[in-house]
This record gives C-alpha cells, sequence and structure tokens, in this order.
C-alpha cells in the first residue's frame, strides 16, 4: 500500500512569516519519510469541517510548484481542482508545468466543484451541478487531447479551442495519472471508468466499497479493465497520545487494503509538529508496505 499526506490546512504559528518555511520543511520530511505523494487542496477560501473560512489558505498549483523544487521523489496533486476555477486548457497547460519541472511526478487531480461560497467570493461563475459535470467532461476531453500531441481543435457545448498545442508534453507517460474526485455514481464514477487512472472516494469503509462495487460495474459496461484504475481514500489521523496511535493507523490502513485501496492518502492536525510524519516514515508506512 502506498502512503499519501494531504495538506489542507496553513494555519500554524509564527503566521505567514513562517509558512513557507514550515510548508517547505513538511514536504522535505514526507519525501525523506517514505511517502509515496503529497497533496494540496484547491481552495481558495478555507473549506467547513477544516476551519472558519478565513483562515489562511494558500493557491495550490503555485504551492505545489514550491514543493516539486523542495522534492526529489513525492508524487504532487491537487486533491482535487474544482472544474470551474480555471479555463481546461490553461488548467491543462498548469498541470504540465508541475509535471515537467517536478521531472514526472504530477497527478492531475480534478472534480466538478462545490464550494459556492469561494466562487461567489472571489467572482468566478458557479454554474449547476448539471452544468459542472459537463464542464468536467468537457476539461478530461481537452486533456486527454492535449497531452495525446493532437494540436487539432476541439468543440464543445461549453469550451471552444482553436489549438490544442501542448508544449512541452508532460514528462510521465502518457500523461499525468488522472484522479477524478467524488463518490457520485450516475456520473463521477461513470467518469472514472471512462477517462482516469485513479479514483478518491471518501467515506468510511463500507461505503469505500460499496462505491467500488458501482465503480466497477461502470468499467464493465464500458469495457475498461477495472484494475487498471488506482484506488484511493482520504482519511484524517490524529497521532497524539490518547487520541490515535500507529497501531490504529496500520490497522485502519489494513481494512482499507482488505476492500481493495491501493494508495490511503491522510491529513494530521498537527502535522506542523512534524512528529506524526516520522512515526508515519517510522513505523507506519514499512508496515503497511507489503499490504
Amino acid at each position: 500500500m502506498k502512503i499519501g499526506l494531504q495538506i489542507p490546512s496553513f494555519t500554524w504559528p509564527g503566521g505567514p512569516a513562517q509558512m513557507g518555511a514550515k510548508l517547505a520543511q513538511i514536504a522535505r520530511v514526507a519525501d525523506d519519510s517514505g511517502f509515496y505523494s503529497v497533496w494540496l487542496m484547491d481552495h481558495f477560501f478555507q473549506i467547513r469541517g477544516v476551519g472558519p473560512h478565513e483562515n489562511d489558505m494558500l493557491e495550490g498549483y503555485t504551492a505545489l510548484g514550491y514543493l516539486a523544487a523542495l522534492t526529489k521523489r513525492v508524487k504532487l496533486g491537487t486533491l482535487v481542482t474544482g472544474v470551474i476555477y480555471r479555463y481546461p486548457g490553461i488548467l491543462v497547460k498548469i498541470a504540465t508545468t508541475l509535471d515537467v519541472l517536478s521531472n514526472g511526478r504530477a497527478y492531475f487531480g480534478i472534480g466538478a466543484a462545490w464550494n459556492e461560497q469561494e466562487a461567489q467570493g472571489l467572482g468566478v461563475p458557479f454554474p449547476t451541478l448539471g452544468v459542472r459535470f459537463e464542464l468536467l467532461e468537457e476539461a478530461l476531453q481537452i486533456a486527454k487531447q492535449m497531452w495525446s500531441g493532437n494540436n487539432g481543435p476541439f468543440h464543445g457545448k461549453h469550451n471552444q479551442l482553436a489549438e490544442t498545442l501542448c508544449s512541452p508534453l508532460p514528462l510521465s507517460r502518457p500523461h499525468p495519472p488522472i484522479m477524478i474526485g467524488g463518490g457520485g455514481e450516475k456520473k463521477t464514477l461513470r467518469m472514472v471508468a471512462q477517462y482516469a487512472d485513479a479514483c478518491n472516494i471518501l467515506g468510511p469503509p463500507e461505503t469505500v466499497r460499496a462505491k467500488f462495487a458501482v465503480l466497477k460495474q461502470h468499467c464493465d459496461a464500458l469495457g475498461r479493465d477495472y484494475g487498471t484504475i488506482e484506488k484511493t481514500t482520504l482519511s484524517t489521523m490524529d497521532l497524539q497520545p490518547g487520541k490515535m496511535s500507529a497501531k490504529d493507523v496500520i490497522a485502519h490502513c489494513e481494512v482499507l487494503a482488505a476492500i481493495g485501496v491501493q494508495h490511503a492518502i491522510f491529513n494530521m492536525p498537527n502535522v506542523h509538529d512534524i512528529r506524526p510524519l516520522e512515526i508515519f516514515g517510522r513505523e507506519i508506512i514499512p508496515a503497511v508496505a507489503g499490504l
């Protein structure tokens, strides 16, 4: 099993003046400790469930570019980008830049977007869910076309591209792995089966298992090999005395592995203390590597 680290919060001691140094420390320790991946959210306001919306939040791809220069091994990606925030051709160019400058370490995480507050706050159009799904599918089609080396036009319902040039092409072959976030059974998981290299499913193990079963049904209907899709999850682990131990995390990973999860991604409320990362590197990552 691969272990990833998500960093969803930047409200740390020292404030913005120390934020760059602390983020660099976290990324370097994760890189050295054997984490497979490091992920940032693609939000502009902090999201509910993590903190007040006015808490510190960095722009995802700029911060990932910073991390690319500081790390050597970890994969890098957004978990996940809302399709409405950038024109799709520009988004593909941004992800390609990350892949090239990181020497082929980028994931392309994308979803239909949900946080209307930040969209309205910063003046980004926030269409209906149905339209956002249409935009997501077109963005996936554009990414595939741009990364194929086909420089021809793209004519969609919402997007008109006269020349889908992407130079340089990504170093990842055939392209950065496309991860679609979300568990919607009719549309999201169908798009995973049709376009994606990885899925990210939230929820307890029984929910994840059920979503995987639906994903397999979509794969069977489309003639896609279900086994070629990387199965990932996102969980919070609070590694502190009296709350959670390394054994608890290992047990959780064993449950996830039993239902088919290959890449478990975790965030940690006290990640800025660094000690949770060291515990993962010393006790957890080696213990679950063979799952």
